[in-house]
């Protein structure tokens, strides 16, 4: 075997350059990723790590520059070239049939050679020496975002890679599923294969990482062993700063303004979670936080308050005295309920629609900035609103006129929060608020959540970042098969503790120290 330093580079990448029409996406970025590496791309959203690494899957042609592979120059113009020469990637944004099985969707991207049941039972293992726990039999359809995400990961293990590129992988996985995952990416690194590994999380990059290349704007701001480096030195790199500190707590919860209260429904999917008994409240002034591992029926509790799936019945779901059973999404925003779900193109936004009519979307009801004057939309104000939103959150938009597929993951979440927080809600309910975001636009997000809590309005978020909810939940409860555990003061529990709440083991650890909340 040829000494590390006479070997070829596993994947390097000479002068790539993408141009867009508004934007140059990436600018002569040059890179090197040896045999089993596992070398972290960081940048902030909107730097041009997504479309860097379409570019090595073959996803996206660039402009200029070339890929060598092995030594050996490979011009990628397809994904299926890129599996063909060893390269996987798992997407941020998913690309399954929703009319197919799990099985199926896994089943295209191999080799025709293997049997769908073949396909069925590599799955099967593959989620159990992963911590990925999928039914290799269900709909996609069916599937919460969280589950999609194992699905692509699992597909992509499958094909024997390389070349493995992930972009955000832990998002949807425990604390200690997040460690099994690690070492199999640590055994599958020292078998040879090269890891390109995109995570906002610093800590992981610092843990797992043996090499960092930073973007900022599409140019390379350089490279480190992130072994090395502190968090502040990623940020720097990363954003030019490091991400500004949280606002300290100020003044106590008041009254309560959302009760739930003996929540059972049958989810109306044939694969999801049914919920059973669940109880909490949230008070005026507070955040309060649910934790879990994503299909452990947070997409039906989010349905269920968000009047998506109207069925409670009668005291079930009571916003500040008034009973919510029967009312949909539109009644409940009448009466200051706003609510940010995980989806964030289809759901969240129209992504052939501007920024600025996509506030009409959950907007046309707040008396004070009425953009409807005698039934026709007042257009020039709609788009001031959408551009003070721009400028609030500093969205980096093409402005009020971009169109919502345009925006990064991480923009057009900044966009869709300060939708919903400059509506002056008297209750946000937020799934996810940070998936995919970098720590600048994190630190963005959550301070004007904590800010929103202290004006006084009542904010719950369901998060399967723990970090997360830690830095801004007043209080936390964890939902596991349908279930809410006792709340937790947030400043009395510990990360170890949620995590073996997240499988469902409450029971076995004693009883939490309970508050208030009730469940």
């Amino acid at each position: 075997m040829k000494p590390s330093h006479q070997r070829p580079a596993r994947l390097e990448l000479k002068g790539i350059t993408k141009r867009y029409p508004a934007v140059v996406a990436n600018n002569q970025v040059s890179l090197k990723v040896m045999p089993g590496e596992i070398h972290a791309i960081l940048g902030e959203n909107g730097a041009g790590k997504s479309t860097l690494m379409k570019i090595i899957y073959g996803a996206v042609k660039p402009d200029a520059g070339e890929i060598w592979v092995d030594g050996v120059p490979l011009p990628v113009r397809n994904p299926q070239e890129a599996r063909a020469a060893g390269i996987s990637m798992v997407f941020q944004h998913f690309s399954l049939f929703n009319t197919l099985s799990v099985a199926e969707n896994v089943w295209l991207g191999l080799s025709r050679q293997l049997s769908l049941a073949d396909v069925t039972a590599r799955i099967a293992q593959k989620a159990a020496d992963y911590g990925l726990d999928i039914d290799p039999m269900r709909p996609v359809h069916s599937l919460s975002v969280g589950e999609m995400q194992r699905v692509e990961i699992i597909r992509a293990l499958l094909s024997e890679p390389k070349i493995l590129i992930l972009d955000e992988p832990t998002s949807v996985l425990t604390p200690q599923a997040v460690e099994k995952l690690f070492a199999v990416l640590r055994r599958l690194a020292a078998e040879g294969c090269s890891i390109l590994y995109i995570s906002h999380k610093l800590h992981e990059i610092r843990a797992l990482c043996t090499a960092c290349t930073v973007l900022r704007a599409g140019v390379v701001t350089g490279q480190i062993d992130p072994s090395s480096a502190s968090n502040a030195d990623l940020s720097q790199l990363m954003i030019g700063a490091e991400p500004p500190a949280l606002p300290p707590r100020q003044g106590q919860a008041g009254g309560p303004v959302l009760s739930v209260k003996g929540l059972s429904l049958k989810s109306e999917q044939a694969f999801g979670t049914d919920l059973r008994g669940i109880s909490f409240t949230v008070r005026a002034g507070e955040v309060l936080g649910i934790a879990g591992v994503s299909g452990n029926g947070q997409q039906e509790l989010m349905f269920a308050l968000s009047g998506e799936d109207p069925r409670a019945t009668t005291g079930m779901v009571v916003l500040s005295g008034q009973d919510l059973s029967g009312l949909g999404p539109v009644d409940r925003r009448r009466l200051g309920l706003h609510f940010v779900p995980e989806e964030r193109l289809g759901r969240g936004a129209v992504p052939n629609e501007s920024l600025a009519n996509n506030l009409l979307l959950t907007r046309h009801e707040a008396v004070q900035t009425l953009p409807w004057v005698g039934g026709w939309i007042r257009v020039p104000s709609l788009r001031q609103q959408a551009a003070d939103i721009i400028q609030r959150f500093k969205v980096k938009a093409g402005g009020p006129n971009a169109l919502a597929r345009s925006l990064s993951g991480g923009n057009l979440q900044k966009f869709l929060v300060g939708r919903e927080i400059s509506a002056r809600p008297k209750l946000l309910i937020i799934s996810q608020p940070t998936w995919g975001v970098d720590v600048g636009a994190a630190a963005l997000i959550r301070s004007e959540i904590l800010a929103l809590r202290d004006a006084g309005c009542a904010v719950l978020v369901v998060s399967e970042e723990l970090d997360e909810l830690f830095e801004i939940s007043d209080q936390m409860h964890v939902i596991a098969q349908g279930r809410l555990s006792p709340a937790r003061v947030t400043s009395e529990a510990s990360v170890a503790q949620i995590g073996e709440w997240m499988s469902g083991l409450w029971h076995a650890v004693g009883p939490a120290k309970e508050s208030h909340v009730q469940a």
